[in-house]
């Protein structure tokens, strides 16, 4: 710590960048320590690094989700979005496009800085979150450690008895992970719909799991019984939550901030890292306003650096720095690794006797595990279609175990993905092969009516869990120290080579708090 605090006081006048022999302005703000990016990886850097007592600064791209618009809501629902719905898009793109092949889903809205963004790829679009929370903001909430053989299987090097005896409850922990009541969950007309698709893979032999969660069930059997207002059982859900959720704001970064010890920066991008000749990191930032126009332009310096904006985020600043030369002893293996956690979505139709009710809870809470089956391992999580009325549709999210992987490169000023159809067609066919089990054993039928066009029964060109591009191990070391560079590390989901097997929050979590835990110890020494 000694190292850091340091730094606080070494100046970082006239920067010299070695790449272009020029001098630059002085930084508009030095500190010790910057984390790019608020949400899972980089609130644990901030919090630890604040409980360390070192002066941090984060810079997020999003506002703050804080103030309450004219509906006194700070969200809107997913039944009826508004401005607040999408990252500066003139209509919504929900995952799901259609019903009975009308298009009833999404809706034309002013361009805002919302809080859900989707990034489109050739042949792939990435759900992301935008705000002061990241992901934490507009996921599903399902807080799943993964199998522990699999993790040792996509991370030799990590001791997994560290990992689960000490990182995963501790990230469980501080993100107030709690389980339904069962005797609950099987009274409440609000997890009907789970009910039905869990009698459907019963009936084909297949094990099912309840899974955890960062919504407060204590704060939705009040939604359910009338005394607070609704959230999940209001139809919020991937535009935010009003109530219940215990995002990030929350728990790891309202904690980092009461520490006095972070300073947050919101609607500030940054677009460029340096590095000084003195060794020290310098960031190049654009202010956003509420139009997405930049009306400022910044230039941040720092002694440490942790890199926390995501698969997509941290990647880009990356590779972008390698191919332009400011960063040329970065690893070949940057960018490499990414994957889409093997997402496929996909609905059934239910017998007209298995009904999955008007009321449905919008944070699911228990998945198909087929994840053991050697032939085919898939994980489908039971997804809720709050509709408001009867529909019939058993919804699901595959996960599959998808062993292809893309590279993610900065090409004619823009990040590209070269992820192709036919590594999607791994995915499909996986999730097909158990689906077309589960079919044949109750009698019943896909629905081609929600993805847009009527041949589409597999949504496999989207993705909830984007992972990889900076790959722990060979891009980083294996602790998330960037190969080639001292004092940059990465803390987020693009140390996740392709594929968790479950929903990768957690594992973010835990791995990020490893991280930090040996950072602390070894590189901030005096």
């Amino acid at each position: 710590m000694a190292a850091l605090q340091t730094a606080a006081t070494l100046g970082l006048t006239r920067i010299s960048l070695a790449s272009a022999h020029a001098e630059e302005p002085e930084p508009v703000d030095n500190s010790p320590a910057i984390v790019v990016g608020s949400g899972y990886g980089g609130a644990v850097a901030a919090l630890r690094l604040a409980q360390a007592g070192i002066r941090t600064l984060v810079l997020e791209m999003g506002r703050a989700w804080n103030t309450a618009g004219p509906d006194g809501k700070v969200f809107c629902t997913t039944a009826s979005p508004d401005k607040r719905s999408m990252w500066f898009r003139a209509r919504t793109e929900a995952p799901l496009a259609s019903f009975l092949w009308l298009d009833v889903v999404n809706r034309d809205i002013t361009p805002y800085p919302g809080v859900l963004d989707r990034v489109r790829f050739a042949n792939m679009s990435v759900y992301v979150g935008r705000g002061v929370g990241g992901g934490s903001l507009v996921n599903g909430s399902m807080a799943v450690t993964p199998l522990r053989s699999y993790f040792a299987e996509q991370f030799p090097t990590v001791d997994a008895t560290e990992m689960y005896g000490t990182y995963f409850p501790r990230a469980r922990a501080m993100l107030g992970v709690n389980s339904i009541d069962p005797a609950w969950f099987e009274s409440t007309d609000w997890y009907r719909f789970t009910r039905t698709a869990r009698k459907a893979a019963q009936r084909t032999g297949l094990r099912t799991t309840f899974v955890p969660s960062v919504y407060d069930f204590a704060y939705m059997r009040k939604e359910a019984a009338g005394t607070v207002p609704r959230s999940a059982l209001g139809q919020e859900v991937i535009y935010g939550n009003n109530h219940g959720k215990r995002s990030l704001d929350k728990t790891y970064l309202a904690a980092a901030l009461g520490t006095g010890n972070v300073t947050l920066h919101t609607m500030e991008k940054v677009t460029a890292i340096s590095r000084a000749s003195d060794g020290s990191w310098v960031l190049e930032t654009g202010r956003l306003d509420d139009t997405g126009t930049v009306v400022e332009t910044k230039q941040y310096g720092c002694a440490y650096l942790f890199l926390g904006g995501g698969s997509l985020g941290t990647t880009e600043l990356l590779v972008r720095a390698r191919q332009s030369g400011t960063l040329p002893a970065l690893d070949a293996s940057v960018g490499a690794g990414w994957g889409p956690n093997g997402n496929v979505m996909l609905g059934r139709a239910n017998h007209l006797w298995d009904t999955t009710g008007a009321d449905q809870s919008t944070m699911p809470v228990m998945g198909i595990d087929d994840w053991a089956n050697p032939d085919n391992p898939v994980f489908a999580e039971m997804a809720p279609l709050p509709t408001g009325l009867e529909n019939w549709v058993s919804l699901y999210l595959a996960i599959t175990k998808n062993p292809e992987r893309a590279t993610l490169s900065y090409d004619n000023g823009s990040l590209s993905l070269s992820w192709s159809a036919a590594q999607s067609a791994v995915s499909v066919a996986m999730a097909k092969k158990l689906f077309d089990r589960i079919n044949a054993a109750n009698s019943t039928i896909y629905r081609y009516d929600l993805f847009g066009t009527p041949s589409k029964v597999f949504a496999d060109d989207f993705c909830y869990h984007p992972l990889g591009g900076c790959v722990l191990g060979k891009a980083t070391d294996d602790y998330g120290r960037v190969k080639g560079y001292s004092r940059l590390y990465v803390t987020d989901s693009s140390l996740v080579p392709g594929n968790i097997g479950v929903n990768p929050f957690v594992t973010i979590t835990a791995l990020a708090e490893r991280t930090m835990a040996r950072v602390l110890v070894e590189d901030t020494a005096p």
